[in-house]
């Protein structure tokens, strides 16, 4: 009688130790707000290292800008690579993916890579931003 109350015992802790099944895929991110790997603390203006992945932060300073600002690594005509001001954001989106209604907005792609809402032979779609 105790092998068999122990049994069930052993029986019930591995079923609750089990893994749960996996989560529903994440919710989508339409703005800033949920964007990994932001960069906080960035002076505009500031050099910056890396144009291609993890572009984006949040400004605290710098010539004519309000704490929070949104911004981004660039390197304009080959100069060193610096942080701008953004345009709007449109959160997490997939590279080549349709961009309709984001024409001229930027985004991340889930790996990192900055992505740049531009018209395709006339349709507009999620591209390298750093291109």
């Amino acid at each position: 009688m105790r092998r068999r109350a122990l049994l069930a015992a052993a029986i019930s802790a591995a079923a609750l130790t089990a893994a749960a099944p996996a989560a529903a895929e994440p919710a989508s991110c339409d703005d800033p707000s949920c964007v990994p790997g932001l960069t906080t603390g960035v002076v505009l203006g500031q050099p910056c290292q890396d144009t291609a992945y993890y572009v984006f932060g949040t400004a605290v300073a710098g010539p004519s800008i309000r704490p929070d600002r949104l911004v981004f690594c660039g390197s304009p005509r080959r100069y060193e690579p610096r942080y701008f001001r953004s345009p709007s954001m449109a959160g997490i989106k997939e590279l080549d993916s349709s961009c309709a209604g984001y024409e001229n907005w930027v985004a991340q792609a889930p790996d990192g890579l900055y992505l740049s809402c531009q018209s395709k032979n006339g349709e507009p779609r999620w591209s390298r931003g750093d291109g």
